[in-house]
């Protein structure tokens, strides 16, 4: 069967055209006009039926949710709202949705309950423009660092290493849970496991990528990444995706250029290409603020805060400046910030947000922070207190991409992964490549659905992933 997709059939190309349109009914009126959408756009088609023609038996399935067939002619609309409709010859109904248990009605549902239904919440105007949307950033991801001739780089989900070092992963094992064959110290013994050693679902794909660009120069990965964090937040999944380039001869000031390059394309791209979805996201985004209280909304509007950064040059300053224009500010005099602000501590989202929106007006890159609180792999600075890292901030979100230049000295890093506990044995493939050909090399990571969140406003994070997985929960 060859059918035409609505996004084709919403101009009026294709008027004065015999079309087949199949779709999911969104409303039925009058017993005449029903709205149908197919995912190719945010905006329904109109089918006009004949009631003569179509029997009563098939108009009482035409219920919310219901999948349909239809043939007619595409003619100019007589009502508004709509360029195009199709004064349907026949219909079908493929698959019928009881209108008594259907739960996606079309009335505003809250993103909880949506949450419950993930399997079905693709049906709303919501999440169908939120997906599509993560569709485009992921090709615009793909086509920047082609492009730039990076390699993509598949690197392992399953691994012996911890990339940075926390611990919290996920162990992947094939021992019976109930019977776990044990040593003579009364410990688990892994040489009798699938890989003979203990293995773990991967933190990032950053150790390995940096083994790749040292051959093929510049190489980035865009994969599934886990967290065994118990964390219940607004901004965190134990399954998620990361974008991480990995530059050989690149140091922090080549990361920083990258890293704006970067964002800047995919948020030109879809500010191009799905003008609509943003548009429709951001009406949205107005509507929910509305029952936030002043000082909790956004300053700047969806499109506004993607044109912001997209359009302004990033701010570059240390950490240690950050601090001290922070400490000097209004809301820390007036103990305003809930988190504390002195030397030597992580950043705080609200912290990154005023350096954006209130100090700068601009993304801000912060670099050079505190050792104590980065990862090992980070390249240590001369002053021997701060490493060569950096974190991108924008507007509503704050940190959006962390990175630095990587330790390429091997008496340093293995200095630094005895600090960190990390056994010598466990990265030994990583240090090796200090001895053989080591360069100054650089990279990042961008969390992806943090690009979606901002990219689409949305506020929690599980409304960017089709199927978040969290504490306790991993349906579908």
């Amino acid at each position: 069967m060859k059918r035409h997709v609505i996004s084709s059939l919403i101009s009026t190309d294709l008027v004065g055209e015999s079309v087949t349109v199949c779709g999911w009914v969104r409303t039925f009126r009058n017993d005449q006009f029903l709205s149908v959408n197919d995912g190719s756009s945010l905006q329904n088609l109109q089918l006009v039926l004949d009631r003569d023609a179509t029997p009563e038996a098939t108009r009482k399935l035409l219920t919310t949710g219901a999948a349909v067939c239809a043939v007619g002619q595409l003619v100019e609309s007589q009502g508004q709202g709509q360029a195009t409709e199709v004064k349907v010859e026949q219909v079908e109904v493929l698959g019928p949705a009881d209108p008594e248990e259907f739960p996606i009605q079309m009335k505003r549902h809250s993103m909880e309950f949506l949450r419950e239904k993930a399997h079905l919440r693709f049906r709303t105007s919501t999440f169908s423009a939120v997906f599509r949307l993560r569709h485009a950033l992921q090709f615009a991801v793909h086509d920047f660092f082609n492009s730039d001739g990076f390699y993509m780089l598949h690197t392992p989900i399953i691994t012996s290493s911890d990339a940075e070092g926390a611990g919290e992963m996920f162990k992947v094992s094939t021992l019976d849970p109930t019977d776990l064959p044990l040593d003579d110290k009364g410990v688990v013994d892994y040489s009798q496991d699938f890989f003979g050693k203990p293995v773990n679902l991967t933190v990032s794909g950053q150790l390995e990528a940096e083994l790749g660009a040292m051959a093929l120069g510049k190489v980035y990965t865009f994969g599934p990444t886990f967290r065994a964090e118990n964390s219940n937040t607004s901004r965190h999944l134990a399954e998620f995706w990361m974008i991480e380039p990995e530059v050989a001869f690149n140091d922090l000031s080549d990361n920083i250029d990258l890293a704006e390059a970067c964002l800047k394309h995919v948020l030109t791209y879809v500010l191009k290409h799905n003008l609509a979805e943003l548009e429709f996201l951001a009406q949205r985004e107005l509507q929910a603020e509305k029952q936030l209280p002043a000082d909790k909304r956004n300053a700047m509007g969806l499109i506004e805060r993607l044109r912001f950064v997209t359009e302004n040059s990033f701010i570059r300053l240390t950490y240690t400046e950050a601090i001290d224009l922070l400490r000097a500010s209004k809301p820390f005099k007036k103990k305003k910030f809930k988190f504390p602000v002195e030397w030597g501590v992580d950043l705080q989202s609200e912290h990154e947000r005023w350096l954006v929106e209130k100090k700068f007006n601009s993304p801000v890159v912060l670099t050079d922070y505190p050792a104590s609180i980065k990862s090992f792999y980070m390249r240590q600075n001369d002053d021997g207190k701060t490493v060569a890292a950096m974190d991108v901030l924008v507007p509503g979100i704050g940190e959006l991409i962390g990175g630095s230049q990587r330790e390429e000295r091997l008496d340093i890093l293995e200095k630094k992964c005895e600090e960190f506990n990390i056994p010598k044995d466990h990265v030994w493939w990583y240090l090796e490549t200090r001895k053989f050909g080591t360069a100054p090399h650089a990279g990042f990571g961008m969390g992806f659905e943090r690009l979606v969140m901002f990219a689409s406003g949305m506020t929690n994070i599980r409304d960017v992933i089709p199927f978040p997985r969290t504490p306790h929960s991993a349906e579908f």
